[in-house]
């Protein structure tokens, strides 16, 4: 999909918040730190629309980035993240729930996970999480840029292995840096919409 409207419509905590456009909506879940505001900033065409930050656990709420008045992709906040008060990391969990659980317009979830990596135990929850409810879940397995391609394949092999992956949950290697799995995970998500 070739971007060129897009614009970050609002950020919601409670379901009353949320757009009532009624277009599909693509949940991005991923660890903090794992690359998602460099994945969403990637696949939109745009610099920093997703604020990136060294400092993990940024995002706070769900962010609703309107793309070419056809989608929505929702930002949520960052999980695994230590540093944050358990208080409010219970806060963003039950937050995240209502919206994963409840929201009837959501297509798909997109899980980012770092592909030099086996999931973490986090990432692992999340995806079990997904599974339980039956939401289709694309996996990014981002910063392929940092590995030989020659290795990939392996790669892979150990986030399907460790998540044990779903039929019909694609794994997509992505770099946010070279713009490799684009067009892939566009794909994906407009298969879904």
């Amino acid at each position: 999909m070739k971007v060129n409207q897009v614009e970050m419509i609002m950020s919601a905590v409670k379901p009353e918040q949320y757009p009532d456009d009624g277009f599909p909506e693509f949940a991005l879940a991923g660890r903090s730190n794992v690359g998602k505001s460099s994945f969403i900033n990637k696949m939109i065409g745009r610099k920093s629309l997703a604020r990136t930050s060294s400092k993990p656990g940024k995002t706070q709420t769900l962010n609703f980035y309107k793309i070419e008045e056809k989608l929505f992709f929702v930002d949520v906040p960052g999980y695994g993240y230590a540093k944050v008060a358990k208080s409010e990391r219970e806060a963003w969990g039950g937050m995240i729930d209502r919206y994963l659980t409840g929201r009837e317009q959501l297509r798909a979830v997109v899980q980012i996970v770092d592909l030099r990596h086996p999931p973490s135990k986090d990432d692992c929850i999340m995806y079990d999480f997904l599974g339980h409810y039956n939401i289709p879940t694309i996996i990014i397995a981002t910063k392929a840029d940092k590995i030989p391609k020659g290795k990939w394949e392996k790669h892979k092999k150990i986030i399907r292995d460790e998540l044990y992956l779903r039929a019909g949950d694609p794994i997509i290697v992505f770099s946010s840096e070279k713009g490799i799995g684009m067009d892939e995970a566009w794909r994906e998500i407009e298969k879904r919409m």
